[in-house]
């Protein structure tokens, strides 16, 4: 392990979060409502420290390995949640502890949307915009991840993926693999913003807002310019375009590029994720429709479809809008949506959870294993489109729906012991580690008032998840330690 190297790259990219700060420092002279001086700081902190880390390993020029790639991606993560807490520090408009401050930038950069923050009408236009821009900048670095990375580095099963998708490389060196994916698909998430940006102004949100909400909204992040969120607006047009966009968000971001360079969208209906994607978020909004209705929440079909529609694909791609308190829905439903979190998004997307690719693969093993009760002698091949999956693959699946579900127990208890309830708890680490945001009984609609130690197990439960569980645990091992 090239320790130096690590300490360069690590240097490089704080420095360059420090120079992030800069459009929100923007955004406060426009609107001359203050906070400029946190950002300042915030600026000039995370340059310097990121150039005292880079100074020393300056002239390293070595090959990018594996075992640097895992602690690189993990100490990434860690640190960007803890810099980017230093404006809510620094900043005057709201008193925040260090646990809190933490806690919204880790939720940002994670994409998930639990908030400790309350009051966001009356919050400066720059620091509303900086938070939009973390879940922004946290998605980047969540396509980078699923696209570029964890193939490589063969995170529970994406190595599926090696070879398949833009900028991709067999060799184990990871710098031009990550240098290419990176460049290719901002610009296509980029691309994607704007045209959602667009799509709420012509809907009627005010153009900061439309700009802020397009930042959480293809990142899947969920976060607000305000307190009710989109129930702000009670508007039809802009609830449909969050729709069509919470669900690119939760699309592979490899078939939006090929879709793009072959100007041809065969690449989503020949994608077998895609499809099951599509499927499962159709049926969702059929049974919340169909169970609101005759629930009689909502008096017609329509506004039960519309609202329906709208909290089952926020859900389902882990975006955690709340256009309803689905929280107080009755019967199945609460239960319905918290569960469909463990889903998510496809790989390659923005999105969180356990991923579509690996439920249906997960599926395909059982039948599998259901096939050969009946049939002891037969040879079963597990596909994935037309192509055999390899038995590494499908056992990295296996190992890591294991260790989620242990990792979701332990935290669990973790959380009840720090003094939640147990529906809170189980919602709370649910919604965390699948990067989904709002929760049942005490986080149906704020994390601001859990105990700090339960704060605390959120944070790692939300890093855990946005790092697909092994790429944590591996650091753990004392063999990746070893030379």
């Amino acid at each position: 392990m090239h320790l130096l190297l690590v300490q360069r790259i690590l240097g490089l990219v704080i420095a360059a979060f420090g120079v992030t700060m800069l459009p929100p420092v923007l955004v406060g002279v426009y609107y001359g409502d203050g906070s400029i001086g946190a950002f300042l700081s915030t600026a000039a902190v995370l340059c310097g420290f990121g150039a005292l880390l880079w100074y020393p390993a300056r002239r390293i020029d070595r090959d990018l390995r594996l075992r640097d790639g895992f602690l690189i991606v993990a100490l990434f993560w860690a640190l960007l949640g803890l810099g980017g807490a230093l404006p809510f520090l620094f900043g005057t408009e709201q008193k925040m502890s260090f646990t809190d401050a933490v806690f919204e930038s880790v939720a940002g950069v994670t994409t998930t949307n639990a908030s400790v923050m309350l009051g966001l009408d009356r919050l400066p236009h720059a620091l509303l915009w900086y938070r939009q821009q973390l879940q922004w900048l946290g998605g980047i670095g969540a396509i980078v991840l699923a696209v570029a990375l964890f193939p490589i580095l063969g995170i529970g099963g994406m190595q599926l993926y090696r070879g398949d998708s833009p900028g991709s490389v067999k060799e184990e060196k990871l710098a031009p693999r990550i240098t290419e994916t990176a460049r290719t698909l901002s610009g296509i998430y980029l691309l994607i913003t704007v045209g959602c940006a667009i799509a709420y102004a012509a809907a009627g949100m005010p153009m900061f807002d439309a700009v802020a909400h397009a930042f959480s909204t293809v990142s899947t992040g969920g976060f607000s310019t305000h307190d009710g969120g989109f129930t702000y607006f009670h508007s039809v047009s802009i609830d449909t375009v969050a729709m069509l966009f919470m669900f690119l968000g939760g699309v592979n971001f490899a078939l939006h590029f090929l879709s793009w360079r072959r100007r041809d969208s065969s690449a989503y209906s020949s994608d077998p994720q895609f499809r099951g994607y599509l499927f499962l978020t159709l049926a969702l909004v059929a049974v919340v429709s169909i169970e609101l209705y005759r629930d009689g929440i909502y008096a017609s079909p329509m506004e039960a479809l519309h609202h329906g529609a709208f909290v089952a694909i926020s859900m389902q791609s882990t975006t955690g809008y709340l256009g309803a308190p689905f929280a107080t829905w009755p019967g199945m439903l609460p239960m319905l949506l918290m569960l469909v979190t463990f889903v998510g998004g496809c790989a390659g997307s923005t999105g969180g959870g356990m991923k579509v690719i690996r439920w249906q693969l997960v599926l395909k093993q059982a039948r599998r294993e259901l096939m050969r009760l009946v049939h002891p002698k037969a040879i079963v091949a597990v596909k994935f489109g037309d192509k055999a999956v390899a038995g590494r693959v499908l056992a990295a699946i296996t190992g890591f729906f294991a260790m989620y579900l242990v990792l979701f127990g332990f935290l669990l208890l973790l959380m009840m012991a720090a003094g939640t309830d147990q529906i809170t708890a189980w919602s709370a680490v649910a919604a965390c580690i699948n990067n989904a945001g709002p929760g049942l009984g005490a986080v149906a609609a704020t994390y601001a008032h859990l105990p700090e130690a339960a704060k605390w197990v959120a944070i790692a439960a939300m890093l855990i998840g946005r790092l697909e569980i092994f790429t944590v645990a591996v650091l753990f091992m004392p063999a990746f330690w070893r030379h």
